[in-house]
């Protein structure tokens, strides 16, 4: 993959270099600080290295869950260790490579910690982790707040882990928003339930602590919400609510019951009631009621003219926060601890004050959760002051739900949204107890965007948006360096984030757009040499693109995401080798060649194809023709051949 001035390629191969000098001097290599996702609150390196190597002594304090120390293993055997020896605690004297795993009041975690000189993160989801190599051996605390703590602390490790050698080092690490993770909240193709357990594995990667179901297609969630699930349904969503407890991921129900709902029918409290309390059998204890997208100005029955008065925005507020009063105190009397109910209420998309979220911030007991998609359906940015008048409008902190990268309105037909989560304001986390980002109906391709959302969330202030999309793409292509470029690549075909609008809030394929926007000038402006250097790297960048989606579906990238995305990567190809048609073109009128019509046509002929694919039918909510860096490929295969002046095809053929 060609890089232009300042890309990772550039400064890849300077770091090679020096390392080769290095090695060749017989110098020791330096210890570096490790790429963490999402961003640890604290990193601080230490003297010297540690080497997992062949054989490790693992201590698990008492009390410690099976599936946290299950990782720790994969852990240590993906990273080439063949012996996991296991002993109750750590000697005095450090024989070999020690790894201890426990809760903070565990013993052989406050002495593992204190011989490294750090103390507990005491935050909720609070972790440390402390390296060090002393006398023969080597020593590596994973310590938790709690057992969710742990089980990020894990997660790190796995990060660590996939270096050879570990610096010595110490992580203290805390989320910053409490709630973290996704909505399955899109319209169109729910996910499959193959998709949502992969999906609470992901989220279990990134620090992610919440996945709420609420398919819109779902009709015992929405149509036919009074109606009980069916004994399959309910047995699939207790295996998934499992799943999501193992990977410490808080499954919460949604219900939609506003298209029909009788707020002042006490039948209608308990018809909730009955469908919280059988999911409530299965394993699920977090609710969420569901009243957006529908009309307040009607009632749905006549009993609550009675009890409200005529319809409205105002008497909307007061009749839904009676129900949903009533449905947190039955949550809250059949378990003392159950987490608070959420809601999305009616006016989701403003912090504007009206009399609806004055009646909500009146009559909403304030233990129930409200959230909020921003300043828009799709906003284009959400700043402080943004979420601190949504704070004010609703009388509580919101928990945002964030309506990126979802791909279900007519704006994103024809498009994957995979551009770098951003322009969300640092310090959010003052003003929001959380996010929730609603994903696309592609399960796979929405992890690239989703990764962060986890991130942001758990450290707002250290967020790097592209050195996260570089990570997000890395975890795709299972590390491969190659398969991690070829996914840059159609990243950043892919990168337009398009609001309700007609702008956008994310350009469209901003790196390509700056090359040929390079080769325009420089055709236009440089002497001959530049010209025919701006053609070959267009060259090298159209052969890149060409070859991108085989490199995608190799093997080492999620074959999910090659399948969900498969279309994508079909006109990607396509639309690579018309550009390499063009180059092919520009490069023959460049040096006066009758052969330069041929390429243009040739190149013409192939991008109709590319433009004509179209999206896997039912698989989203509009189907339409595929678009890759439309506005920007497109448009420079069309101007290619005005470009420079093409000889006639009796010139001199090549």
């Amino acid at each position: 993959m060609t890089r232009r001035k300042g890309g990772i390629g550039v400064y890849t191969a300077v770091a090679t270099t020096l390392a080769g000098f290095a090695a060749a001097a017989g110098a020791a290599e330096p210890a570096t600080l490790p790429a963490i996702f999402p961003a640890p609150a604290s990193t601080t390196l230490g003297d010297g290295a540690v080497t997992l190597g062949d054989s490790v002594v693992l201590v698990v304090a008492p009390g410690t869950q099976s599936e946290t120390v299950a990782l720790v293993r994969g852990i240590l055997t993906a990273a080439g260790v063949t012996t996991i020896a296991s002993a109750r605690a750590v000697p005095k004297t450090l024989d070999r490579t020690y790894v201890v795993l426990g809760t903070g009041d565990a013993g052989v975690i406050r002495d593992a910690l204190a011989r490294s000189g750090t103390t507990l993160d005491g935050h909720a989801e609070g972790y440390t982790i402390a390296s060090l190599a002393r006398d023969k051996g080597s020593l590596i605390a994973l310590a938790g707040q709690d057992a969710d703590g742990l089980f990020h602390a894990a997660q790190t490790f796995r990060q660590l882990a996939r270096r050879q050698t570990l610096p010595a080092l110490v992580i203290r690490d805390h989320p910053a928003m409490p709630i973290r993770g996704t909505i399955e909240g899109f319209y169109g193709a729910p996910w499959t339930m193959a998709d949502r357990t992969k999906h609470l594995a992901f989220l279990a990667s990134v620090k992610a602590n919440t996945y709420v179901y609420s398919p819109k297609d779902d009709p015992f969630a929405r149509a036919r919400w009074r109606e009980p699930y069916p004994a399959a349904t309910l047995n699939e969503l207790g295996t998934l609510a499992a799943t999501a407890r193992h990977n410490h991921v808080d499954f919460v129900y949604a219900i939609s019951p506003g298209p029909t709902v009788c707020f002042s029918d006490p039948a209608d409290a308990r018809a909730l009631e009955r469908k919280f309390d059988a999911l409530r059998a299965i394993g699920i204890d977090s609710f969420y009621v569901a009243l957006d997208d529908i009309e307040y100005t009607k009632w749905n029955c006549e009993r609550d003219t009675a009890a409200f008065g005529p319809s409205g925005a105002q008497a909307a507020g007061v009749a839904q926060s009676q129900l949903l009063n009533t449905v947190q105190k039955d949550l809250t009397a059949k378990d003392p601890k159950a987490r608070p109910l959420i809601m999305v209420p009616t006016e989701y998309y403003d912090a504007k004050e009206t009399p609806y979220k004055a009646a909500l911030r009146q009559h909403l007991d304030p233990r129930i959760v409200v959230q909020w998609t921003g300043t828009d359906v799709v906003p284009p940015a959400i700043s402080i002051p943004d979420a601190k008048a949504a704070t004010k409008a609703f009388g509580r902190k919101t928990l945002l739900w964030d309506n990126y990268p979802v791909n279900d309105y007519a704006q994103t037909t024809g498009r994957l949204l995979l551009a770098p989560y951003d322009r969300r304001e640092a310090g959010l986390s003052g003003e929001l107890t959380g996010i929730l980002s609603n994903p696309m109906n592609q399960e796979a391709p929405s992890r690239v965007a989703v990764t962060g959302v986890a991130a942001f969330a758990w450290n707002d202030r250290d967020y790097d948006p592209t050195l996260t999309w570089h990570a997000a793409a890395r975890e795709l292509a299972g590390g491969d360096a190659q398969a991690t470029a070829a996914l840059l690549l159609f990243f950043d075909t892919q990168h337009m984030a398009p609001t309700f609008g007609s702008q956008p809030w994310q350009p469209q394929a901003p790196q390509l757009k700056a090359l040929l926007d390079d080769v325009r000038e420089t055709l236009a402006e440089g002497d001959a040499a530049a010209r025919q250097a701006a053609i070959a790297e267009l060259a090298q960048r159209a052969d890149a693109l060409a070859g991108a989606s085989d490199i995608i579906r190799s093997g080492t990238v999620d074959p999910a995401f090659a399948a969900q995305a498969r279309p994508w990567l079909d006109a990607l190809q396509r639309w690579g080798r018309a550009l390499q048609l063009t180059a092919a073109g520009l490069d023959a009128a460049n040096r006066g060649s009758g052969a330069a019509m041929r390429y243009f046509a040739d190149a013409k002929r192939l991008a109709a194809e590319a433009a004509a694919i179209p999206s896997i039918p039912g698989a989203t909510r509009f189907d339409g023709p595929i678009k890759i860096a439309d506005g920007v490929l497109d448009r420079f295969v069309a101007d290619a051949p005005a470009l420079i002046a093409t000889p006639s095809p009796n010139a001199a053929a090549d």
